[in-house]
């Protein structure tokens, strides 16, 4: 299949998920990229996209790398004197 260069701008805490993740599954990290869009992307419906999205992060290695990294927003973020 060909193959077409993009360039996106990802964040960095995204990335280092994306890297672990393909490193777990044996994978370079284009082809999990481009495994994630292939499944969001076909899906049909929105109910659908969302079921997808939902199958691939019920991966519980998944799940517990984004609790890690929402542990670890909350511990960075200020609390006191924060207001907006």
């Amino acid at each position: 299949m060909a193959a077409r260069k993009i360039a996106i701008s990802v964040p960095e805490n995204v990335m280092r998920q994306v890297d672990r993740a393909a490193k777990r599954r044996r994978m370079t990290r284009s082809g999990f990229i481009s495994r994630v869009l292939a499944r969001v992307a076909g899906a049909q419906t929105d109910a659908e996209i969302s079921r997808k999205v939902d199958e691939l992060f019920s991966d519980p290695e998944l799940a517990r790398e984004q609790v890690e990294t929402a542990r670890a927003f909350r511990r960075s973020a200020p609390t006191a004197g924060a207001g907006w």
